[in-house]
């Protein structure tokens, strides 16, 4: 018996979220007395594959077929659901992002299991297998008791400390057989993302709304992330104006992020944008209005100009971040 962890490479490397899953899914094994088995498919090193054991894997499993670097939601469920009949899994981990929410729902269908999705929690596992999970754009918790015998749970990013250990763990191959329908749906071409921090990956993030009155004033939000090492965001209106690319848009109609820190400069917080945003850890919010609903949600508030006060936040992090060397 098992815990099955699907785990993401990025051009054969793993980044926190995928070490988050494993342990995870090593922490439910240990409360059912089994083993957390490491799923990876596609292209990876048998290097980065067993380091994953310091993070809680017993085992690696890899379908080494170079047709799954790219998503194809049919083979990656065969491949879901042959490594599940494999190591006798009775509950399978995947991440809350584009993979796991393709993937996961046909993996419940075809092994008849029940699925908890955007876990914020470990399981209780006291009376049943109850999920924390977010509902209603994140303003309310539902519990959700799985009683099927195979379990499918996706996992929202950033919920849990992620924590190194020692060790490694050995690697598998799993032989998974194909037909050309399993990779009917071509990806064509990957647009990637420029810049040093991915904003789904990012622990720091400093969003702009219009209260920079223009792109030609970016450059205070660009200015504070570079000091704090962090990825920039902005609000839906200030995408929509070209102020800057759509993948940088968080809210309910963008992504969805759960950094450490999340600064809001400039934007009101409209329950739209709220949905992306208020699972992060602490929230510090610029803007001139005081009735802004976002200080309702926010930890720390200043109220000011965003382009007289953010240069100013600018300089005193940079006179403090000297005073640590």
């Amino acid at each position: 018996m098992s815990v099955l962890v699907l785990v993401e490479n990025i051009e054969g490397s793993f980044k926190k979220k995928s070490f988050e899953l494993v342990q995870y899914a090593a922490a439910v094994a240990s409360k059912m007395g089994a083993q957390a088995t490491a799923l990876v498919l596609g292209t990876c090193s048998n290097d980065a594959m067993a380091a994953l054991g310091a993070y809680g894997a017993a085992k690696v499993l890899h379908v080494s077929d170079a047709r799954l670097d790219k998503l194809s939601a049919r083979a990656y469920t065969k491949a879901v659901v042959a490594a599940a009949g494999h190591t006798a899994a009775k509950v399978i981990v995947a991440s809350h992002d584009v993979v796991g929410k393709t993937v996961a729902p046909q993996v419940a269908s075809r092994l008849k299991a029940g699925l908890a999705a955007g876990a914020v929690s470990y399981p209780d596992t006291s009376n049943g297998f109850v999920i924390k999970r977010n509902v209603f754009a994140g303003k309310a918790f539902a519990f959700v008791n799985i009683t099927s015998d195979i379990k499918v749970v996706t996992l929202l990013a950033n919920s849990f400390q992620v924590a190194k250990a020692e060790g490694s763990c050995p690697v598998e191959a799993l032989s998974v057989t194909f037909d050309d329908k399993d990779f009917a749906v071509q990806v064509k071409e990957v647009n990637k993302v420029s810049g040093s921090v991915p904003l789904s990956e990012a622990e720091l993030v400093v969003s702009g709304g219009r209260g920079l009155k223009g792109p030609e004033n970016w450059g205070v939000i660009e200015d504070l992330a570079a000091t704090l090492g962090a990825a920039t965001a902005c609000s839906r209106p200030v995408a929509d104006s070209h102020w800057r690319p759509h993948h940088e848009h968080v809210g309910q109609t963008g992504g969805t992020i759960r950094p450490n820190l999340y600064i809001a400069i400039g934007i009101s917080g409209a329950i739209q944008h709220l949905a992306g945003v208020n699972g992060s850890k602490t929230i510090v919010v610029i803007n001139k209005d005081p009735e802004a609903p976002f200080f309702k949600a926010a930890d720390y508030g200043v109220v000011g100009d965003a382009l007289e006060v953010t240069p100013k936040l600018n300089e005193a992090l940079k006179k403090f971040k000297a005073t640590q060397h």
